[in-house]
């Protein structure tokens, strides 16, 4: 008696071990899938930035960028904005998850609790169910079989990976069911431990990654401005287009035999009568940028001469740098207008959020 008493006991030894052994990688991968989510879905619901569409997302940024007033970082966005928003969207992230909060850990622990708790769950029906059989063989099989299918779509254990442990000689169900919970418990507290140092980079998938891609969209810039197509769904159909367009010299555009930028937006070109030059040299009429095809002619551009005050104030603030990076000068028609330079970063930006 005492014999059999000894091996059932290191028969359950060795099976709780490879079980848990088997469920804490899948329960830390778990973890940080679920809280990936749940932060990516808390902010969205929380943070004003994420509640809207991409458009009212992108006017926070560059909200965000005349706060910042960093040349470099106002170039990342006119050069590839879409990078430059998912950029955004981790610094807000980062900075909500890692403030004095302690936002993670609080989300991790919350991720962690859910999940144990299920696979506690699972645990009791497996036990019930094997109980409640009248048959007395296979019964740690028909328990392994059990638990894996109510863990289902939870936790990503393979019946297959615990063949191993499924001949134990157990006899006394409940017995393994106190000695599984009591591990399971330790393994809880284990993954407690190690998951308040973790950090951001602890996700395989990014929560900033989840959020940016509930912002999709048309990224395609204009050819003469490089504002960003206003249009939410991605490859869409008819042209692309904006709202407002921008001062030229963002692009670096200068006027003809100078090396003077141009203020001018492309909005306001299309109903003059000047004329751009294509990397061929051909001249083409701005009120027919279309007959210069792609990209020009995927692009509607009506004729609207408001520009806003946020370019203004831009243009006016990184003068020196837009010079710089585009070889040129604001001289001659392209001098830069005193009222231009009388816009401040607070009038920009209340004009922007209207």
């Amino acid at each position: 008696c005492f014999q059999i008493s000894c091996q059932g006991a290191t028969s359950i030894t060795t099976f709780v071990g490879v079980l848990c052994d088997k469920i804490s990688p899948a329960l830390r991968h778990v973890v940080y899938k679920t809280t990936a989510l749940a932060i990516a879905r808390d902010m969205k619901g929380k943070i004003p930035d994420f509640s809207g569409n991409r458009y009212s997302l992108e006017v926070c940024l560059l909200r965000y960028l005349a706060q910042e007033e960093d040349f470099e970082k106002y170039r990342q966005y006119l050069t590839c904005p879409k990078d430059a928003l998912e950029s955004y969207i981790e610094t807000r992230v980062r900075t909500y998850c890692l403030d004095q909060n302690r936002r993670l850990e609080k989300f991790l622990d919350e991720s962690l609790t859910l999940l144990y708790e299920c696979i506690q769950s699972a645990v009791f029906a497996s036990t019930k169910v094997v109980k409640d059989r009248k048959q007395r063989n296979n019964k740690i099989s028909l328990w392994l079989d059990e638990f894996c299918k109510t863990l289902g779509e939870v936790l990503n254990l393979p019946r297959a990976d615990l063949k191993g442990i499924e001949h134990q000689e157990i006899g006394d169900i409940e017995f393994l069911n106190n000695a599984v919970t009591e591990a399971l418990l330790s393994l809880k507290n284990q993954l407690k431990t190690e998951l308040a140092d973790a950090d951001m980079s602890s996700f395989e998938r990014q929560p900033h990654t989840i959020l940016a891609e509930q912002f999709s969209g048309c990224w395609e810039q204009c050819p003469f401005c490089r504002a960003v197509c206003t249009n939410t769904i991605p490859n869409h159909d008819g042209k692309h287009q904006v709202i407002f367009h921008r001062p030229e010299a963002l692009m670096g555009y200068k006027w003809r035999y100078t090396d003077h930028l141009v203020i001018n937006i492309c909005s306001s070109s299309v109903s003059s009568e000047l004329s751009f030059r294509l990397d061929d040299g051909t001249w083409i009429p701005y009120k027919r940028y279309w007959d210069a095809g792609p990209p020009y002619s995927s692009w509607n551009i009506p004729p609207d001469p408001s520009m806003q005050a946020y370019w203004k104030w831009f243009v006016s603030r990184f003068s020196k740098e837009l010079e710089e990076v585009h070889n040129g000068r604001f001289e001659g028609k392209g001098k830069i207008p005193e009222s231009w330079r009388k816009i401040t970063k607070q009038e920009a930006l209340a004009e922007l959020e209207k």
